[in-house]
């Protein structure tokens, strides 16, 4: 697999390297030990989601609060998504900046997005299924949603008309309001948060 960062720290892109023949085809998605290598980030799932949507929905921006804070490693499994991962660190270096991949069952692409980032798609296909695995197990309370459609974010959507939304993202806060409001977990914070879950890894057995 080839694992590449994006224009926002601390979030990968992932590529599988298919292999294909008369049946089909068959590829990685992921790698604990090569996402770990090449990250730096220490990534082990305790609940997997799936999502399915219409076509044109909207989903997100989303993440989770510290100190709880959720990894994401988000592939989709049918149809077709436009994801975006949003920078929403205050203090980061690329504070509100987004980057966009086409995450398609055909192509198996997959992005990492780190505690303290921000997340979301629309679905370019009717019935596109979003897989989601999450570091951490979901804590009421702890979800954070911001405007996906906050002007100042300006973030390309490739809409085919109005968007679906649930009520909940439509009347989510801007970027600006979030953190005026202390939502979101700052750049020095989240780096302490990384640094803390590497310390924390078991050391291999020896034989």
């Amino acid at each position: 697999m080839q694992i590449r960062p994006l224009t926002v720290l601390d979030a990968y892109r992932v590529t599988p390297d298919k292999i294909v023949d008369e049946r089909g085809c068959f590829y990685e998605t992921l790698r604990y030990d090569t996402l770990l290598e090449q990250t730096g980030h220490d990534f082990t799932p305790r609940q997997v989601n799936h999502s399915v949507s219409r076509a044109n929905t909207v989903r997100g921006i989303h993440g989770v609060r510290l100190p709880a804070g959720q990894a994401k490693f988000v592939s989709c499994v049918r149809g077709a998504v436009a994801d975006i991962v949003v920078d929403i660190r205050p203090g980061s270096p690329t504070f509100g900046r987004h980057h966009v991949n086409r995450l398609s069952a055909e192509n198996g692409v997959s992005v990492y997005v780190a505690e303290g980032l921000g997340h979301g798609f629309v679905a370019l296909t009717d019935e596109a299924c979003v897989q989601y695995l999450c570091s951490t197990t979901f804590v009421p309370g702890t979800p954070l949603e911001i405007d996906p459609m906050d002007p100042a974010l300006d973030l390309p959507w490739p809409l085919a008309g109005p968007p679906l939304m649930s009520a909940k993202d439509a009347g989510a806060p801007t970027l600006a309001e979030a953190a005026d409001r202390g939502l979101l977990a700052g750049y020095d914070e989240c780096l302490r948060h990384y640094a803390a879950n590497r310390r924390r890894r078991p050391e291999p057995a020896r034989g």
